[in-house]
């Protein structure tokens, strides 16, 4: 590889890691925010999750002969999980959240060969229904982040919205008449362009730049020994089922964008690496990993599929996870900056899954109501999710995430509206194909004798 490729290999994984970053900064965030944690842990934090994210998405793409789905695919700590994390710490303490997460993910390491097996229940209709409900129900993520951030005082100002109006349109123009590798790094010229906008109107605040530490290094047990409790234990193991489902429509995402069939084996692997990534989150007190989907719509629009690239990725995470400092200066890209950049990456991710849809004839009532259905439902939970409220804590876990809520009835429906037609086709081309193997078996007979 020249020394250029290298840069450009470089270049696309930084923007793959910006395309994530504020995924992967909101949940320590969020998370320390409501255990109270101060600045220093705070910091330990986010650094440790930025470590642990990059060791993750190596070992993903890695690839071995049971652990990494050779795909590219970039991990990040899981949504999911903030809400069972913030309950077991203030009812016990991080030690127990830890043991937890530690345990939970031998448990997806031991369980993966098992849902491997269910994966027949994922035809075209399904996958490409779960691949739309990903990229619809992060829209909403990405309008919040244009007005400002959710939570945030200037909520829905002018101003923000202009950023990402700027931002989006920057991005539009470098895809449309841009050709080569600025092309590729669209996204990432849309940032750079967004931010330097975004100084001049007064939003970029550089004082978290000042006041991190120049150099860290990720800690065993950070928090202290893990500590086991059973209900915690059964309740990461639950957060990390939602997450298996979540990456397997990722996995079906990304084959599609890098337009290569997503095999079980890839799958199971890919699983076994999130399980071993979820433990290494528990050992250096980070959080539960599942594939981001926010970088398989920067696939999709790039056009760039390599795993060097993602690799690049890892080891850009694994250096800001030492580096906090510098892992700081990315965090000054201002919300309304990342919408304007969500918009079309999660959009993308949508269209993926209408183009899977593009294979099933959706004028069949059956194909049309599973379609219908469960977008639907998957949608209305991630808009409403206040709606399961009053249910039992693991059920609205559950219910709460509109991936699982779309895949399930995507999957129930497309077994509960079985086809008679292609299954009678279906065993008849079978039972032919035997005849025919037969009748071959018979002539190699005979020409032996």
């Amino acid at each position: 590889m020249s020394e250029l490729s290298k840069r450009r290999v470089v270049t696309l994984g930084f923007q793959h890691v910006l395309a994530m970053y504020a995924g992967a900064v909101v949940v320590p965030l969020i998370v320390g925010g409501a255990l109270q944690l101060n600045a220093t842990q705070m910091a330990y934090l986010i650094a440790a999750d930025l470590f642990t994210c990059g060791i993750a998405t190596i070992l993903q793409v890695w690839g071995g002969r049971d652990f990494g789905s050779k795909l590219p695919v970039v991990l990040g700590c899981t949504f999911t999980a903030v809400g069972p994390i913030i309950a077991i710490g203030l009812s016990s303490n991080l030690a127990t959240v830890y043991g937890a997460i530690i345990i939970s993910g031998l448990f997806v390491v031991l369980a993966a060969p098992l849902y491997g097996k269910i994966l027949r229940f994922f035809p075209t209709i399904v996958t490409g229904t779960v691949v739309t409900i990903i990229g619809l129900s992060l829209i909403p993520v990405a309008m919040n982040n244009v007005a400002g951030g959710q939570g945030a005082p200037d909520f829905g100002a002018p101003r923000n919205l202009l950023l990402a109006l700027i931002t989006l349109v920057v991005i539009l123009v470098v895809n449309r008449f841009a050709r080569g590798f600025l092309r590729a790094i669209s996204v990432l010229v849309g940032l750079l362009a967004g931010t330097v906008v975004g100084y001049f109107m007064g939003i970029v605040n550089f004082s978290a730049v000042g006041d991190a530490d120049l150099f860290s290094i990720a800690q065993p047990f950070y928090f202290g020994t893990p500590q086991i409790s059973i209900t915690a234990i059964v309740t990461m193991i639950l957060v990390n089922i939602v997450s298996m489902v979540e990456s397997t429509g990722v996995y079906f995402a990304v084959g599609k964008a890098t337009d290569q069939k997503v095999e079980q084996k890839q799958i199971v692997n890919g699983l076994r690496s999130e399980g071993v990534a979820i433990t290494l989150g528990g050992i250096f007190n980070a959080f539960p990993y599942t594939a981001f989907s926010q970088n398989v719509g920067l696939i999709t629009l790039t056009k760039v599929k390599s795993r060097d690239v993602i690799f690049a990725a890892g080891g850009i995470m694994v250096i800001l996870g030492l580096l906090p400092k510098l892992a700081a200066i990315t965090t000054v890209i201002p919300n309304a900056v990342l919408g304007g950049a969500m918009i079309v990456m999660f959009g993308s991710v949508a269209v993926s899954g209408i183009n899977i849809l593009s294979e099933v004839d959706l004028r069949k009532e059956r194909n049309l109501l599973i379609v219908a259905c469960s977008v639907a439902v998957g949608l209305g939970s991630a808009t409403v999710p206040q709606m399961f409220d009053q249910l039992p804590d693991f059920a609205k876990m559950l219910l709460q995430s509109g991936i699982v809520t779309g895949s399930l009835t995507a999957i129930l429906l497309n077994i509960l509206l079985r086809d008679k037609t292609q299954e009678t086709a279906a065993a008849t081309t079978a039972h032919a194909e035997a005849a025919a193997g037969s009748e071959t078996g018979e002539r190699h007979a005979a020409a032996h004798l």
